[in-house]
């Protein structure tokens, strides 16, 4: 199962990526577990300057504006 951390303060497009992730997952079948961190700190411990950003197991695959929903799929072996 994959661990997905969607990082963000809780704004507009933070909240359209986490669902984009969800929808993509759910549509896929793919097993993964869906967080939401919203703590500063943590997310800057991914180095990530620009929310939203997406994590998968671990591994930032992207930062900063809301991804299309070709790159998410991407993630999930498209």
């Amino acid at each position: 199962m994959s661990s997905i951390k969607i990082l963000g303060t809780g704004c507009a497009n933070c909240k359209a990526t986490q669902k984009l992730v969800e929808d993509v997952i759910q549509a896929k079948g793919v097993q993964a577990q869906v967080e939401k961190v919203e703590d500063i700190a943590s997310i800057m411990k991914y180095g990530v300057m620009s929310t939203p950003g997406v994590v998968i197991d671990g591994k930032v695959v992207h930062a900063g504006g809301v991804p299309n929903r070709g790159q998410v799929e991407s993630w999930f072996g498209a």
